[in-house]
Formats: structure tokens, C-alpha cells, sequence
């Protein structure tokens, strides 16, 4: 503290060839590529900043990609992975893989997107604080700012878990205002305030000071969150809930698979029913004379056991043809008589 007291009292007063470095042009050289990834960053920036609750499943994924991909980048960078030190496209290769890992887990496990989101809040809140205090006093260890930083992202990421809506809204509003302010700062500056917030985060002793128009960048950021976690809460999440889209495609399963199972017994009913019922045959229709009187049928057999001949019989079942079935009844006019019965 009382180096950095002595090192704002005893600036050395500028010449007059000296000049600030602050009213210097910057010489803004832009490359294809880089100007590229801002551009692209910036756009994800709004649809975070303003749609982030509305698009809740993209968001999970986005955050797991940019998370993983950004760890694995700077650990396989910066340390040496089987005693070989990676190319910075072989870094990036890696973290990009990885990362895409960790959005697929996040995006399909609601709980570690959750806890996911709730870590990045907890980490840019962090940085800003780290950020306003280090213009006052810097720490004299490392474990300072890195116990902050995982401190109030396990803090943020337990209140996400708990106060899912609101604090997905503040977190997805801070974080996209965030990545617009970073692609704001290369456009303007080419990532100054980036390297200042860096170098304070690695506790270097005297880093550049920031200039007026640092500040300006660095202010888009809270103005932009406010504004952002305005919108959402007012116009893009409102009548949206993250929680009732995941239990109206449980309700329509579990529809559809009621429906299968009644479809399902109503064949096995109708199977059982074809095999154990037999339909009635049609009824035939008959006449008035189709009917056999008994008295009649009577007198046919005394009239056949009168006889007593065999040969009677035969000439008597060739000439009289009486139908003796119930349902086809007879064939031939019941008052003829055959010459047996004359006789």
C-alpha cells in the first residue's frame, strides 16, 4: 500500500518532450481473424444479455462450451502436456473438443448448467471486485484473488441451484454485457483493459494505469447488465418458465403412452373375442307348409310298420321324399300319395 501511495506522490513530473499516453492514437492494425471472433462474440453477447432465459437451452450449452474449452485452452497452453509443450492450435483443438463435452453435459443435465451459470456470475463479480480493489490495495499473495474467485463462484453457483429463474436472468444479462464489453474493448483499444485486468489478477507490481476512455469501456458493462436483466425480467422471460417446458414433454410421454397401452388392449380384447365366439348362422326362412305336423309324422311310421314288406318301404321312401330336417324342411307337396297307401 505505501509503495503504491509513493508511486502516485512522487510521479515523475512529464517533460515538455513527454507526452501522456493516453492522448496518443492508438494505432488500431486489425486482423481478419481475430475481428472476426468479436464480431461473432458480440452477437452471442446480445442474445445473452437480452434473450438468455427465453433461449434456456442453448444458454446451458454455451456457457459448458466457453467454460471447458477455455480451461482445458489455457492449462494445455500454458503447461506442458507429456513433456511436450502444444502449439497454440493444438491447444485449441483440445480445449474446442473438450468444451463441446461439457456443453452437450450441460445442456442435457439441467442441474450442472444450472451450477454452471451460477459459476460464471460468481467469477465476473469477482473480477470486478478484484478489479476496484486492487486500485487500492494489492494483495501480497496469489491465493488472494483465486480463493475470491472460486469463493463467490461456489457461493453463486449454490443460489443458482436454489433461485433458478432470477438468478439465471441476472447471470446470463452480466455475463452477455460482459462479452460485449470485452469485443468493445479490442475494437476500440485492442484488449487494453483485457491486460489490465489480467496483469492485476497475476498481482503484477505497477501495471499501466487505465486511461479515461478504459473507464467509459469498463462502464458499458454494469449499464449494459442493468438493462439486460430489465429486458428479460420484463419482456423476453416473461410467461416463460424452464421448469414447465420440461414437464409438458414428461405430460405429452406419458399421453402418448397411455394412449399405446388402450390401443394395445383394445387388440387384445378383440384377439380373445374372435377366438372364443362363434357367429350364429342365418336364420332360413321359411313358409307356413314347411312345418311337419306331429299327428302326421305319427301316422307316416304306423303307416310304415303296417306294411310289413321291405319292398313297400323302398317303394314307398322312392315315391314319398319327406325332408325329416327341422331347418330345410320338405321338398315335395305333403297330400301326395303313393300307391302302397292306396292299396
Amino acid at each position: 500500500m505505501a509503495d503504491i501511495a509513493g508511486f502516485v506522490s512522487e510521479e515523475p513530473a512529464k517533460g515538455p518532450g513527454e507526452l501522456d499516453p493516453c492522448l496518443l492514437e492508438i494505432d488500431r492494425t486489425y486482423e481478419i481473424v481475430p475481428a472476426v471472433i468479436s464480431s461473432t462474440c458480440c452477437l452471442f453477447g446480445i442474445i445473452y444479455c437480452f434473450f438468455g432465459y427465453r433461449c434456456f437451452k442453448a444458454i446451458m450449452f454455451l456457457s459448458g462450451l466457453l467454460f471447458g474449452s477455455v480451461i482445458i485452452f489455457l492449462l494445455c497452453y500454458k503447461e506442458r502436456v507429456l513433456d511436450t509443450q502444444l502449439s497454440i492450435e493444438a491447444s485449441a483443438g483440445i480445449g474446442l473438443g473438450i468444451g463441446l463435452l461439457c456443453g452437450l453435459v450441460t445442456m442435457l443435465v439441467r442441474s450442472v448448467g444450472l451450477f454452471m451459470t451460477g459459476i460464471l456470475l460468481g467469477l465476473l463479480l469477482a473480477i470486478g471486485g478484484l478489479l476496484l480493489a486492487h486500485q487500492l490495495y494489492t494483495p501480497s499473495t496469489l491465493w488472494v484473488p483465486v480463493g475470491v474467485l472460486l469463493g463467490t463462484g461456489m457461493l453463486c453457483a449454490v443460489l443458482t441451484l436454489q433461485w433458478q429463474r432470477f438468478f439465471t436472468i441476472i447471470s446470463t444479462a452480466v455475463f452477455g454485457a460482459a462479452i460485449m464489453t470485452v469485443c468493445a474493448d479490442y475494437f476500440v483499444e485492442l484488449l487494453m483493459l483485457v491486460t489490465h485486468i489480467y496483469n492485476c489478477l497475476r498481482l503484477v507490481p505497477a501495471p499501466a494505469p487505465l486511461c479515461w476512455y478504459s473507464w467509459v469501456i469498463l462502464g458499458i458493462w454494469p449499464m449494459l447488465s442493468i438493462m439486460g436483466g430489465l429486458v428479460q425480467w420484463k419482456l423476453t422471460a416473461e410467461g416463460f418458465s424452464h421448469t414447465e417446458v420440461i414437464i409438458s414433454r414428461r405430460q405429452k410421454r406419458l399421453q402418448l403412452m397411455r394412449i399405446r397401452q388402450k390401443d394395445v388392449k383394445k387388440l387384445q380384447l378383440s384377439a380373445g373375442q374372435e377366438g372364443t365366439y362363434r357367429r350364429k348362422p342365418t336364420p332360413v326362412k321359411r313358409y307356413a307348409g314347411d312345418l311337419l305336423a306331429p299327428s302326421y309324422l305319427q301316422s307316416l311310421r304306423e303307416r310304415q310298420m303296417g306294411t310289413g314288406t321291405s319292398l313297400s318301404s323302398l317303394s314307398t321312401a322312392n315315391h314319398t321324399m319327406v325332408d325329416m330336417d327341422y331347418d330345410t324342411g320338405s321338398t315335395v307337396p305333403l297330400t301326395h300319395t303313393t300307391a302302397a297307401a292306396r292299396t
